[in-house]
C-alpha cells in the first residue's frame, strides 16, 4: 500500500511539464525525462529517488535492476513460518491496531491472522499515516522478511494492500535495493516495480535500441537490448531472466573491455623517445656491480622493457612482482637504460619512508658507478631543495628518488626518459597524470606494485597496460616458515622471539587498528606495548613503536631505529605493511590476526624473509575464530604465493575491497562480477580485440550505435586518464 502520491499535471499544464517537451524534441529521448514526470512520482519522491538511490530520469530507473525474485504465486500459511523462512507472503485478516510507545521509541503495531496462526506487523516510522490507511476486520495480501523477537516471529515494514484474489497474485516478483527513507514514503519493492511497469507502458523497443551488431550478437546467444531489460525486471520464466542477466553481464564487460582496447591502441599509436642503444652505464652494472645474478623472470622482463623503450613509442608497462621478488634491481638497470641514451629518470613512491628506502638502496646500487641520485620529498627545504630542482632543470643531476612533490609545477626536468611509479595503486589518477607532462614528449612508464593482481582484475584494471610478471625469488632467499598459534601458546611465542633476538635478529609484532583514531584502538596498542615491554626487558632490549597517531616526524625517527638496527624490536600498526627493507628482521609476530585482511597479512609477511637467515611469521589469533577468519588464516600458512593470495583475497572481498575504486580505476558494474563471470569477461575481451581490429575508429555504420555508447560511458568515468 502506497500514500498519496504527488499529482502529476495534465494536458492543461502542458507548459509546465517538461515530458511533453521531452516528446516533441525527438533529439531527446523519453529515458532523460525527469524522474518526477513518471506517473506515481512527483517531486517530493522523485527528490527522495535522487538523494536515496540517484535516480534522477526515467533512464536511471530502467537500469536499477533487481538483485533477486520471490515468486508471487505462492502464498504461505502463517503457520508455517518457521526458522529458514526469510522472506514470506502471507494473506489474512488485520486486526487490532494500535500504537504503543512514546516519542522516537513510538511504533504501530497491528496482528494478521490467517486459519493457522497470527503473526505480529510493526511500523517504526510513518506510523501515523499507515494507522489512517489501515482498516480493522479487512483482509491483506502482505510481503515482507521475517524477524524473530522474545520467540514470536514479526514482519517490520511489510508490503501490505487489500486482498483481491483477480489483481493480487503475481508471478516472479523483482526484489530492489531501497532505503529506509524511501520505504517510509511507501516507496517499496512493490512500488519499484510498479514504477517501473509504468515506465515500460511509456517507452517503446525503439527508445532502448539494439547497440551490438548481429554478427556480434548471434555467436554469443545474446538475447535483444530491449527484451533484456524488460526480463531483468519482469521476467516470465526463470529461463528469461537468466537470458537477460547474461546479455547484460556480457555488455558491460565488453564495453569496459572496448574501452581498455582502444587505450592499448592509442597507448602503441603514441610517441615515445627511442632507446637506440645499450650504452656503458647499463653493461657496467650488469657486469661489475650486479648485487647477485639475475634471475631468469628479471631478464625477461629487461628485454621486454628494452624490446618497449626501442619502438619510438611510449612505454607502459606494469611490473608485477611479489615481495622481495627483485623489481628494484628491475627499476634501477631501466634507469641506466634511459641514462645510457642521454635522458633522466625518477622513481616515485606513495610515502617519505619508501622514497628514502628506494633512495638509500639505490644509491648504495650505484655508488661505485659515481652516478649522482638525489631525494626530494616534501621535507627537502631550503638550499638543498633549490638545489636539486637546479641540478634537474639543467640536466647535471640523472635519477632522482621522491615522493608526490615530485609532480609539483616548481619540478621541471631537462629531458625526463622514464618514470617509475611504485606501489601505483596508493596515488590518484590526477597525480600520476601530472607526470607524463614533464617532457614535450611523454616519458616512458613503468608502473611497479607489489600487490599482486589477479588476472581477471588486471584486466580490467590495467588492460591497457603490458603486463611483466618477476615470479621468481632471488637466489639464497629461504622460504618464509609461517604458523598459526592461538592466543593459550603467547607464552611460547614470546619466548621464541626472545630467542631470535637474543641470536642478534630483529623481530616486527604488529597490531590490528581498524582506524588510527579510535581511542579504544589505541589505549589497546598502548596496554599491549607495555605487555611488550615485560617480555623485553628495556634494560637489555631496545624497543621502538611506530602508529598513526605519531607525528610524522615522530614515526620517520622510530622507523628509522629499527632500520638502522638500533632497536632489536618494532611495535607496529599496519603503517608498516609496505616497502619497508630490513633484512636482520627475521620474525613477523602478527598479533590478532583474524582481523586482518588476506593480501594485508601477506604484504606485512614481506617485511621480513629479506636476508639470508630463516624467517618466520606467526599468525597469532584468540582461541575462538570465526570460520571466515580461519579460512583466511589456513590460506596463508599453506602457501607464500602472492598471486595464489590474491586470487583467494579477490574471491573472498571483491574488487572494490582490495583496491579502493576511486585510487584505482576499478569499474564499478552494475551485474557483472570479475570474479564470478570470469568466463564472460574473456568472451568480451577477445570480441572486443576483434572489433578494435576490424575497425580501430568505430567508423563502420554497425558499430556507431558502441561507439556512442562509448562516449557516453567515457564522460561518467576516468577510463581515459587510468595511467
Amino acid at each position: 500500500m502506497d500514500p498519496p502520491q504527488d499529482k502529476i499535471g495534465g494536458p492543461e499544464n502542458i507548459l509546465i511539464n517538461p515530458y511533453y517537451f521531452y516528446r516533441i524534441d525527438h533529439s531527446l529521448s523519453i529515458l532523460e525525462s525527469p524522474i518526477e514526470f513518471l506517473r506515481g512520482v512527483g517531486p517530493q519522491r522523485g527528490e527522495l529517488l535522487r538523494k536515496e538511490l540517484d535516480i534522477s530520469t526515467f533512464e536511471d530507473l530502467l537500469y536499477h535492476y533487481p538483485y533477486r525474485y520471490f515468486d508471487r504465486t505462492q502464498i504461505t500459511r502463517i503457520g508455517a513460518i518457521n526458522e529458514s523462512t526469510e522472506y514470506v507472503q502471507i494473506a489474512g485478516t488485520l486486526v487490532n491496531i494500535y500504537e504503543e510507545g512514546e516519542g522516537r521509541k513510538k511504533r504501530l503495531v497491528a496482528m494478521l491472522y490467517d486459519d493457522t496462526a497470527q503473526i505480529e506487523l510493526l511500523w517504526f516510522q510513518g506510523a501515523q499515516w499507515m494507522k489512517k490507511a489501515l482498516k480493522e476486520n479487512e483482509r491483506y495480501l502482505v510481503f515482507g522478511k521475517v524477524s524473530m523477537f522474545n520467540g514470536y516471529y514479526n514482519i517490520a515494514h511489510p508490503e501490505i494492500e487489500l486482498w483481491n484474489p483477480d489483481t493480487n497474485v503475481a508471478g516472479m516478483q523483482p526484489v530492489y535495493s531501497t532505503t529506509e527513507k524511501l520505504r517510509v514514503r511507501g516507496i517499496t519493492n512493490r512500488s519499484f516495480a510498479k514504477l517501473t511497469q509504468a515506465l515500460f507502458e511509456r517507452i517503446k523497443s525503439f527508445d532502448l535500441p539494439e547497440i551490438l551488431p548481429d554478427d556480434l550478437r548471434r555467436p554469443y546467444n545474446l538475447c535483444l537490448r530491449y527484451d533484456a531489460i524488460r526480463w531483468i525486471h519482469f521476467p516470465d520464466t526463470e529461463a528469461q531472466e537468466q537470458m537477460a542477466r547474461y546479455r547484460l553481464k556480457w555488455e558491460e564487460l565488453f564495453i569496459s573491455q572496448l574501452m581498455i582496447a582502444r587505450l592499448r591502441l592509442q597507448h602503441t599509436a603514441q610517441r615515445g623517445w627511442a632507446f637506440g642503444k645499450v650504452g656503458d652505464h647499463f653493461n657496467q652494472f650488469f657486469k661489475m656491480h650486479l648485487p647477485f645474478e639475475l634471475t631468469n623472470a628479471q631478464k625477461r622482463v629487461l628485454k621486454e622493457i628494452r624490446q618497449d623503450t626501442a619502438t619510438g613509442k611510449q612505454m607502459n608497462r606494469l611490473l608485477q612482482g611479489d615481495v622481495g621478488s627483485g623489481k628494484t634491481i628491475v627499476a634501477v638497470m631501466s634507469m641506466l637504460l634511459a641514462l645510457d641514451n642521454g635522458f633522466q629518470a625518477c622513481i616515485m613512491a606513495p610515502t617519505e619512508i619508501l622514497a628514502q628506502q628506494h633512495y638509500f638502496s639505490i644509491s648504495a646500487l650505484l655508488s661505485d658507478m659515481g652516478i649522482t641520485v638525489k631525494l626530494l620529498t616534501g621535507s627537502v627545504k631550503g638550499k638543498e631543495r633549490k638545489a636539486i630542482l637546479a641540478d634537474l632543470a639543467d640536466g647535471t643531476l640523472p635519477i632522482v628518488v621522491g615522493t608526490h612533490a615530485l609532480i609539483e609545477d616548481t619540478v621541471r626536468f631537462h629531458n625526463l626518459g622514464l618514470a617509475v611509479i611504485d606501489e601505483q595503486h596508493r596515488f590518484g589518477v590526477g597525480q600520476r597524470a601530472r607526470l607524463w607532462k614533464k617532457n614535450e614528449i611523454a616519458p616512458h612508464v613503468l608502473v611497479m606494485t607489489a600487490t599482486p593482481i589477479p588476472r581477471t582484475l588486471a584486466m580490467t584494471m590495467y588492460g591497457d597496460l603490458e603486463v611483466s610478471i618477476i615470479d621468481e625469488l632471488p637466489p639464497g632467499r629461504k622460504e618464509i616458515k609461517t604458523v598459526h598459534r592461538r592466543d593459550a601458546a603467547r607464552m611460547g611465542v614470546m619466548e621464541f622471539i626472545r630467542n631470535q633476538v637474543d641470536q642478534g635478529r630483529q623481530a616486527y609484532i604488529v597490531y590490528p587498528l581498524i582506524e588510527e583514531s579510535e581511542k579504544m584502538d589505541y589505549e589497546s596498542l598502548m596496554a599491549d606495548y607495555e605487555q611488550v615491554k615485560i617480555w623485553f626487558n628495556e634494560n637489555r632490549y631496545k624497543i621502538a613503536m611506530v602508529h598513526g597517531r605519531q607525528k610524522a616526524d615522530e614515526r620517520e625517527r622510530n622507523m628509522e631505529r629499527f632500520v638502522k638496527g638500533e632497536a632489536n624490536v618494532l611495535v607496529a600498526t599496519t603503517v608498516i605493511e609496505v616497502g619497508v627493507n630490513v633484512p636482520n628482521a627475521s620474525v613477523m609476530l602478527i598479533e590478532s590476526a583474524e582481523r586482518f585482511g588476506l593480501s594485508q597479512m601477506h604484504q606485512l609477511r614481506g617485511r621480513v624473509g629479506r636476508g639470508a637467515d630463516q624467517s618466520y611469521c606467526i599468525l597469532l589469533t584468540g582461541n575462538k575464530v570465526s570460520e571466515e577468519s580461519y579460512k583466511r588464516i589456513k590460506i596463508m600458512v599453506s602457501t607464500t604465493d602472492g598471486f595464489k593470495i590474491a586470487e583467494e583475497d579477490l574471491a573472498m572481498r571483491g574488487p572494490g575491497d582490495m583496491y579502493g575504486t576511486q585510487q584505482s580505476g576499478v569499474v564499478k558494474f552494475k551485474l557483472a562480477d570479475i570474479v564470478l563471470d570470469a568466463a564472460i569477461l574473456e568472451e568480451t575481451r577477445k570480441a572486443a580485440q576483434q572489433v578494435i581490429a576490424k575497425d580501430p575508429g568505430l567508423s563502420l555504420p554497425q558499430h556507431q550505435a558502441i561507439k556512442n555508447m562509448l562516449i557516453r560511458q567515457g564522460k561518467q568515468s576516468h577510463w581515459g586518464k587510468i595511467s
